[in-house]
């Protein structure tokens, strides 16, 4: 795999304190620097090389890593805002920097406590991105996919071929999942990407998230010690511990955060353009009250803005709502059952659902509302982010389980992709 580029150490998180006060001007601070190149590179479309050192020298990917002890971590809740935040300036890079915070837990999901502590402790030191999947057994794998794990000489061989959505060719730690060849069973494993055996092709002219870092990973005789190995994964999802489901759960939010971020970014960047040039757009009726001379006066573009805010507002709250409800699952960690684990899973699903249909909603009537100034601005790529990021939520299977848990009680599957 290419080397990845070096970049300054940024602030170490140690001292929770003072992390707590920094983290909201360093990301906005990172958003800003993201947005003033977004559109170039966007159009340019290269591996997240340059991106991720921008990450890693402000030091986010240290401090989007679970909440310990020591002070270390940001807590879900946080982390979900700075996505966010990030997301309205450039989604790919919200949703990189999304799977990796989600990622980050896996240690906690799948691996002993004190491996977990571990690992995260080493995760902060040395400022890993991490990437990778955490799907569970059962989920369907994509054409030519699935991974591998013979055992060989008191560890593993890993073969195989696995299609990543982002991080491809700049994490810095992968966790995927495989079978043992030997007894059947799904094996989590953590393991360094750049060791001999594996291979990456990045994704090449895809429609959005252009900017993740998506591609293939082709292991080819992979030797991985048994330390590597975070834990076992029963293929009865009904054996599985419910706070090891979550592991889907928390990476499907956190890329809803990112299209919520996604559609709030294109929102904010129409406002601007028709702050900029005032006047009635074209294709809006005309009006006796209108006022030429700025936005403000055309009432059919105020209705237009009032309805897409109201949109945006509506979808936030029902994200705040699964948010709210995953935050107390992690908190509990092994504490909690089957039960809290399905509310937990509707949430994130009604997320899922309202998020997605509000972002294609506003992306796509801001195109219409900038009119030609579309194409100036390249507004078409909070479109293209937002289709891209929404077809993989499937919300009509969404739906469908949501109606299921509401009229006979049933529990979402736990194997859908993020």
């Amino acid at each position: 795999m290419p080397k990845k580029s070096a970049a300054r150490p940024g602030p170490a998180p140690s001292d929770r304190g003072a992390g707590e006060a920094l983290r909201p001007r360093l990301t906005r601070e990172v958003a800003d620097d993201l947005a003033v190149d977004a559109l170039p590179r966007d159009r340019a479309g290269k591996p997240p090389f340059d991106e991720a050192a921008r990450l890693r020298e402000a030091g986010l990917p240290a401090l989007l890593t679970p909440p310990g002890p020591d002070g270390r971590g940001t807590d879900w809740r946080t982390a979900c805002a700075v996505l966010r935040e990030i997301a309205t300036a450039d989604s790919s890079i919200g949703e990189l920097l999304g799977r990796h915070y989600a990622l980050s837990w896996s240690p906690r999901f799948f691996a002993t406590p004190e491996r977990a502590d571990e690992l995260e402790r080493r995760a902060v030191t040395e400022r890993w991105l991490w990437g990778g999947s955490t799907d569970l057994p059962g989920a369907e794998p994509a054409p030519g996919a699935g991974l591998t794990l013979t055992p060989a000489g008191g560890g593993y061989v890993l073969d195989g071929h696995a299609a990543l959505a982002a991080g491809v060719q700049v994490c810095d730690r992968l966790v995927l999942g495989g079978v043992d060849t030997a007894t059947g069973d799904w094996l989590m494993v953590c393991l360094d990407p750049e060791r001999p055996g594996v291979s990456a092709d990045a994704a090449h002219d895809r429609l959005g998230q252009r900017l993740t870092g998506a591609g293939s990973l082709t292991f080819d005789g992979v030797p991985v010690p048994v330390d590597e190995v975070l834990g076992s994964v029963p293929r009865d999802e009904h054996a599985v511990s419910p706070f090891a489901t979550l592991a889907p759960l928390a990476l499907r939010l956190a890329l809803v955060h990112v299209t919520l971020g996604t559609a709030e970014g294109a929102l904010a960047e129409a406002r601007d353009a028709d702050r900029a040039a005032p006047g009635r757009r074209p294709g809006t009726p005309p009006d006796e009250g209108a006022c030429p001379d700025r936005a403000g006066g055309d009432p059919y573009l105020l209705l237009a803005y009032g309805e897409l805010v109201t949109a945006a507002h509506t979808a936030a709250m029902v994200v705040e709502s699964a948010t709210e409800a995953l935050t107390r699952g992690l908190a509990a960690g092994h504490g909690f059952g089957v039960e809290e684990r399905a509310d937990i899973a509707v949430r994130v699903a009604a997320a899922e659902a309202v998020t997605g249909r509000s972002a294609m909603r506003i992306t796509t009537r801001v195109l219409e509302l900038t009119g030609g100034a579309a194409d100036t601005l390249g507004l078409d790529r909070f479109w293209r982010n937002a289709r891209v990021l929404t077809a993989r939520a499937a919300p009509a299977h969404r739906l469908r389980d949501i109606g299921d848990h509401y009229l006979n009680g049933t529990h979402p599957p736990l194997t859908l992709r993020a």
